[in-house]
């Protein structure tokens, strides 16, 4: 998969973005919440990877730095857009993102998205979906490696 990094957009996001790659931090991290239709959710490296995986607990956890402030655009959630998740706090986005599989405007100007596929959505559109209403994955797929970002 190929991605387009908007350092002009969302600067910091992408900076959080490409010291977690580059740490290797998101190898191994599973995709923990996908919902057809909507979006793949990935990026917790504190509950979410090989080492320390807890079914019960992915989806809560971020890194050991520092929450990010928001940084909203104009920019929409169309197909392949990559954006920081967060809590109900705007400015709490650490290191959970997420893949849109389409449009999602009632997204728009409430998440920080910071790149976009460019390359394999096909790939993307293949990640197991979860089975419940929150998305939920049983032995869910993972990323298996996030380190060649420039």
């Amino acid at each position: 998969v190929v991605i387009e990094l908007f350092e002009d957009i969302a600067p910091n996001h992408v900076k959080r973005f490409k010291t977690l790659s580059s740490e290797k931090k998101y190898d191994g991290v599973v995709f923990h919440r996908v919902i057809d239709g909507f979006m793949a959710q990935t990026g917790d490296v504190k509950f979410g990877n090989s080492k320390n995986y807890n079914p019960k607990l992915v989806g809560t956890g971020g890194s050991d730095l520092p929450d990010l402030k928001a940084e909203f655009s104009s920019l929409p959630h169309i197909r392949g857009t990559l954006s920081m998740a967060r809590s109900a706090d705007p400015n709490s986005a650490n290191s959970q993102f997420f893949i849109c599989f389409d449009s999602a405007p009632h997204l728009d100007r409430q998440y920080s998205v910071f790149g976009q596929v460019m390359k394999g959505m096909e790939f993307i559109d293949k990640i197991k979906k979860g089975n419940d209403p929150n998305g939920s994955v049983e032995n869910p797929d993972k990323i298996l490696n996030l380190s060649q970002i420039k």
